[in-house]
């Protein structure tokens, strides 16, 4: 894999936000979804993924940067210590919607032992590993990524996954979930030695066909037409778990934005987010009437007189 700042297209003193943005509009543009036909679409969108989790992570970026982990997140070698390392594995389709790979065992413990690390644990039959006396390795962590269901992730809806070892479970997503959020499943992961690495699941949240996120809030274009614009009244609205009734104001215009109180995300610290409803008048192209209609009406003034015209 390339740099993982070349990756993602930024520089390397890049902040937090710019990360995200970056992510964001690659993710976009390269989503399996929009890129059926083109498999290196794919396999970039796993790429831009996996840098994205790397650098969004503080501790693990800031040791990409001192060049002790590679852009798989696994530890160096030192100088003249061993080979290229174990096996490693790419992506592929697990059961229940995941994907999972196979990285490298961490090798941290055996790190210890080679400079001077505490007394030795679970050493194999011969009394050592690999001749320097280092503990047990423990049992590589597996990577998972499931994709989330727009309205399920703002309510916060139990997703099933199923492991590699055939295990289901039923994960109960945080308050705050969003694309590269990560949940850690202890003692999920390959037995070793040393115990039973973990299974990291990474989310990914689906884009939605009509709602759109902005922070914690949900927001929606929704059509309605010039009679219920100028007159006024209830209409039905879709929201993340159903539908409403959103009271429309008598003379409204297109752009005006309605609130639905606690109808968004689920906030870290608590609470909920809003759903921001922004109306977009219909007006048929071919109604004889309102043609009519409008052609003897002269009212309305000029409502570019704010724009000095």
């Amino acid at each position: 894999m390339a740099d993982l700042y070349s990756t993602l297209g930024i520089a390397r003193g890049a902040d937090d936000a710019a990360i995200k943005k970056a992510y964001r509009k690659l993710a976009k543009e390269l989503h399996p979804d929009r890129n059926q036909e083109n498999p290196k679409a794919a396999e970039r969108f796993a790429e831009v993924t996996s840098a994205y989790d790397l650098l969004s992570d503080k501790d693990k970026r800031a040791q990409y940067d001192r060049g002790e982990i590679d852009e798989n997140g696994n530890p160096k070698m030192p100088y003249g210590f061993g080979g290229a390392g174990g096996p490693q594995g790419g992506f592929r389709h697990g059961q229940g919607g995941a994907q999972f790979e196979f990285g490298d065992a961490d090798l941290g413990d055996i790190f210890s032992g080679i400079f001077g690390g505490g007394r030795a644990q679970g050493r194999s039959p011969g009394g050592n590993f690999g001749g320097f006396g280092g503990r047990a390795r423990k049992g590589a962590d597996i990577g998972y990524r499931l994709q989330v269901p727009f309205e399920d992730a703002a309510a916060l809806k139990p997703q099933r996954i199923t492991l590699s070892s055939g295990k289901t479970i039923d994960l109960k997503l945080p308050a705050g979930v969003e694309t590269g959020t990560q949940m850690r499943l202890s003692n999920q992961g390959e037995e070793g030695p040393g115990g039973t690495g973990d299974a990291i699941v990474t989310i990914e949240v689906r884009p939605h066909r009509f709602f759109q996120r902005d922070g914690d809030d949900v927001r929606l274009d929704l059509p309605i037409t010039l009679g219920e614009a100028v007159k006024g009244g209830a209409v039905k609205v879709p929201t993340v778990e159903g539908a409403v009734m959103l009271t429309v104001p008598a003379g409204s215009t297109s752009g005006k934005t309605l609130r639905l109180k606690g109808r968004g995300f689920h906030k870290k610290g608590g609470g909920r987010g809003d759903q921001l409803v922004t109306l977009m008048i219909d007006i048929p192209a071919d109604d004889a009437a309102l043609k009519s209609f409008a052609e003897t009406w002269h009212g309305g003034g000029n409502p570019r007189a704010s724009l000095g015209v």
